[in-house]
């Protein structure tokens, strides 16, 4: 999930697909939810495949994937390639007649390129349905200001290792809280939640057969459990991600911390300006690894030059191209060749006081492990969101709103 509009990342489904012009040009609409850093790209492209136009179109992350969603019911609209976030993976296996299997162009003979896990959420049994971007590797961005207020040590792997589980990091809000009562230690609950939802192998959803069991797995009753009672302590600002607000929070050192995967951190340059510069800081994540976000480039069936589509994805989706991402905008590769090349590892981000980006999220992505996701956990998941919410703003307890979560979860199911 990446630049500025998470960053968390994906491709409108646009009108306007590819199409042919009077002299005979064929023409690739790329559509994107945010920007991807492809624009400097497509050009390189165009003088190395004379005769194709690249075209991109950026929309917000929510309308592109309902926008997607509508065009492949359709048979009408979507662009020729589209940038899908993993969470909407599952739920397109559902129109997975309405994309190409990229396997048909060969796509198979590509599969070492990525992480097996990256490999395998783009793949339906014997389909190919997309190619891996970016991923979202987990780090720990935070305010050296407010930490030091706080007494706790400014060096990234000293304090790393005051948190080297999510429990611990609850007992270092604790600290935090009762130091420097005028901001809250992270942003929200729910970022807290995600992460440690994201660094366990099921969730929502059984692996073996995608049954529901939201309601019994341990892992999500105590990611909920801890979120919301650093939420019940009003140790967290009480943020939603991605909006205004947050924005500002993030401007003014509202927190001190925030879980931040790679493409968050376009996002906090973005919000912080100049004046962040130095500020912010980046630093291990409890628990060491996890992915959050990253996308897919898929090809609608629907398009009038699939296999040039197919082949525009390939290029965007290969090594070099992820590797120049990464160095131009901290776009973290999904693919080990190139996130363990020795320029990778030894990049740095001045805005983060030279944090060596290049190795703390390559050793986090080296320990993902795989992250199932149901065909139903783009609905379940936000109920639980919510839920969060309504114990910060003090509506509910942690107990209360973990079973009307489960219980609206169960409705949403049925």
């Amino acid at each position: 999930m990446r630049r500025v509009w998470a960053l968390i990342a994906v491709l409108v489904v646009l009108v306007g697909g590819c199409s042919a012009n009077a002299d005979q040009r064929v023409r690739i609409t790329v559509a994107t939810f945010g920007e991807f850093g492809y624009e400097p790209l497509f050009a390189e492209y165009e003088r190395l495949n004379p005769g194709v136009d690249l075209v991109g179109r950026v929309t917000d992350f929510d309308s592109h994937h309902k926008g997607l969603i509508t065009a492949l019911a359709a048979g009408r609209g979507a662009a020729d390639v589209v940038a899908v976030e993993e969470q909407y993976l599952p739920a397109l296996r559902r129109s997975r007649d309405k994309l190409v299997d990229l396997s048909r162009f060969g796509a198979r003979d590509l599969r070492g390129q990525w992480s097996a896990w990256k490999w395998e959420q783009g793949v339906v049994g014997d389909a190919v349905l997309g190619l891996g971007t970016d991923m979202g590797g987990l780090a720990m961005c935070y305010r050296r200001d407010l930490i030091e207020r706080a007494g706790l040590p400014t060096d990234r792997d000293a304090l790393a290792a005051l948190w080297p589980t999510w429990q611990a990091y609850a007992e270092v809000a604790d600290r935090f809280s009762a130091r420097v009562p005028d901001a809250r230690f992270t942003d929200s609950a729910g970022t807290v939640y995600t992460a440690m939802l994201n660094q366990a192998g099921e969730n929502y959803f059984r692996t073996a057969d995608d049954a529901f069991i939201g309601d019994t797995n341990p892992a999500v009753a105590t990611a909920f459990e801890l979120a919301g009672a650093i939420g019940a302590k009003h140790q967290t600002a009480a943020l939603t991600t991605f909006t205004q607000p947050w924005n500002v929070g993030i401007n003014q050192g509202a927190f001190a911390t925030m879980t931040c995967p790679a493409w968050m951190l376009a996002q906090i340059k973005q919000a912080g300006g100049p004046g962040g510069a130095g500020v912010w800081d980046v630093t291990t994540v409890p628990g060491r690894a996890g992915n959050w976000g990253g996308s897919y480039l898929v090809v609608p069936a629907q398009g009038a030059h699939t296999e040039a589509a197919y082949a525009a994805a390939k290029w965007l989706t290969a090594p070099a191209q992820q590797k120049r991402l990464f160095e131009s905008d901290n776009i973290l590769p999904s693919q080990p060749e190139v996130y363990r090349d020795p320029a990778v590892l030894a990049h740095t981000d001045p805005y983060f006081r030279d944090a060596p980006i290049g190795r703390i999220f390559a050793a986090s992505s080296d320990a993902v492990r795989p992250n199932h996701r149901g065909v139903r956990d783009a609905d379940v998941r936000p109920v639980f969101g919510r839920a969060l919410g309504r114990v910060e703003d003090g509506k509910q307890t942690v107990e209360q709103a973990w079973r009307q979560a489960v219980d609206e979860a169960r409705t949403v199911l049925r």
